[in-house]
């Protein structure tokens, strides 16, 4: 499905890929690099992803939950888990999200993370491409 109208673009420049650097046009986004799992300063791309992934995931549940006109939990919260793995000698990710939405009705906590989960942005783009495992804690 082709976009009809751009809302942002995000513009970055990284240099020395997993041991480098990242930096944003705008400079708000300036972080070194590392391997996931070395003592080296930095971070690393899944986590990256993770941070991402989880902050659009909490516009989406916000997003629905208005449409259900459902009040979110003041502290309502995604935990994000990307694993970087292999299989048959190339890489892969899956991850998992585990939403908490403490206070809501068990099935309507089911009903926005779902519907969510068709809305976001990270999720419409992971979709059959990654396992993804939602699970509401």
């Amino acid at each position: 499905m082709a976009i009809e109208k751009v809302l942002y673009t995000a513009k970055t420049h990284t240099t020395g890929g997993r041991d480098g650097a990242a930096r944003s046009s705008d400079g708000r986004l300036d972080i070194k690099l590392s391997s996931p799992g070395s003592a080296a300063p930095g971070t690393n791309p899944e986590q990256l992803f993770a941070a991402g992934w989880s902050a659009c995931f909490m516009g989406a549940m916000n997003h629905v939950a208005r449409q259900m006109k459902v009040a979110l939990p003041p502290d309502a919260a995604v935990d994000a888990e990307v694993d970087l793995g292999t299989t048959g000698g190339g890489y892969l990710l899956q991850a998992r999200l585990n939403i908490s939405l403490p206070g809501l009705d068990p099935k309507v906590a089911q009903g926005i993370v779902d519907a969510a989960h068709q809305t976001c942005p990270y999720s419409k783009a992971t979709h059959g491409n990654i396992d993804v495992t939602t699970r509401v804690v």
